[in-house]
């Protein structure tokens, strides 16, 4: 009997704890909106830990030693397979990990611990990334390889590290503002992060809406109707000025592709090869208004190809960035950017040069300017003022196969 009933005590003890626990911790479902879709991660509310203000290192590394010993690891699993299925590029994979940070702690409520969940996602996918402080400001920064500008980043044991947040704050003096590094090391997170993006996600279908791109060519109208989505600009929300092969080479997702390319090249199948490409050229030039970065976003910011069709301004970047894709995509001709203090362009290596070609590396390439000038300048001319203008190769295409 004193077996039975010690026996039914213990059991009743274990059901206790284990319900006392549950009731402790009990589940938590985060539905994480991603550009029309939704990722939902099952996990345990053990996950939402408390930051102790005001932060600095010693609060940081608490925060770290308390969510180490939580169950997060489900939210690392479902975020880099996530990223595998839909083979989301660095860069995009760092928009699902801000979504996610969201839902763990809004930003708007309390940002350092925010950040701080972005920082530990990141590094828990196995990036290398550094927390820092400046004047009470928390910075977050990823080591990186690429070539990336306008931008604060620091040399730490021989690798670059650039500042994810500084969109966040105002000016920051760096060169007079000290910065102290958190001294952490996470031993998975040894990977460069890449600017890179080399896949636009298809968002759902629902998603996008037809614009109508209008524009003459010697004195006939031409109507294209394209598919684009408004997430497009979110998803370069933030995006820094990178190298110009990166920038140059930024895809348009296959929805907004399928519904312009296939069209244009029917559309200039008959053509010769220099007229088609005058072709593009013209419609990359009066297909949109013109207005300078400063008037239209108050600071330089380059848009994607895809950005280019969705806005209804852009400047010389961005127009010289559409123009290259259409090239490229259709033709797929050499080519290099020229870049002079105050306007950019393009030439093309064409079957035969036009005008006074610019020689590059021993090719003669035909100047292009799918700008709106107040000359109609055909292929082979540029505007006067800058005939005598020193101009800078930033970046020369070569199709593999030639």
């Amino acid at each position: 009997m004193k077996t039975y009933l010690t026996i039914l005590f213990l059991l009743g003890f274990l059901c206790f704890g284990h319900f006392k626990t549950v009731a402790q911790n009990p589940a938590l479902t985060i539905r994480v909106p991603y550009f029309g879709d939704t990722l939902t991660i099952e996990t345990n509310s053990n996950v939402l830990v408390d930051l102790k203000q005001p932060v600095a290192e010693l609060q940081v590394k608490d925060f770290y030693a308390a969510i180490s010993q939580t169950d997060f690891q489900p939210i690392i699993t479902s975020l880099v397979n996530y990223r595998s299925r839909y083979q989301l590029d660095d860069w995009l994979f760092y928009q699902l990990i801000r979504r996610t940070a969201q839902q763990l702690s809004p930003k708007a409520t309390d940002y350092e611990r925010y950040t701080l969940y972005k920082w530990f996602l990141l590094v828990k996918s196995g990036y290398n990334a550094q927390l820092a402080f400046t004047k009470g400001k928390l910075l977050f920064y990823v080591q990186s390889d690429d070539n990336i500008y306008d931008i604060p980043l620091f040399i730490k044991d021989g690798k670059q590290f650039v500042c994810l947040n500084i969109h966040d704050f105002e000016k920051i003096d760096f060169e007079k503002d000290e910065l102290f590094k958190v001294d952490m090391e996470v031993p998975e997170a040894v990977k460069a992060f890449s600017y890179r993006v080399k896949q636009v996600p298809d968002f759902k279908s629902k998603e996008y809406h037809e614009k109508e791109l209008v524009f003459y060519y010697h004195d006939v109208e031409y109507r294209y109707n394209v598919m684009l989505n408004l997430q497009t600009n979110n998803l370069f929300n933030n995006y820094p000025t990178v190298d110009f092969e990166s920038y140059f080479n930024i895809p348009m997702s296959s929805t907004t592709y399928s519904s312009l390319i296939p069209v244009l090249k029917n559309k200039i199948k008959g053509m010769k090869q220099a007229k088609g490409i005058d072709y593009l050229m013209n419609f990359t030039r009066h297909a949109f208004m013109y207005e300078s970065d400063q008037e239209n976003f108050g600071a330089e910011k380059r848009l994607s190809p895809e950005q280019t069709l969705l806005n209804d301004f852009s400047d010389c970047d961005d127009r010289v960035a559409l123009f290259y894709y259409l090239v490229k995509e259709i033709y797929d001709l050499p080519m290099i950017v020229l870049v002079y203090p105050s306007h950019i362009a393009l030439a093309i290596e064409l079957r035969k040069p036009i005008g006074v070609p610019v020689v590059y590396n021993g090719r003669k390439f035909s100047l292009c300017e799918p700008t709106p000038q107040r000359l109609e300048l055909p292929i082979g001319q540029l505007m006067p003022e800058l005939k005598t203008v020193a101009y800078q190769v930033v970046y020369e295409y070569l199709p593999s196969a030639k």
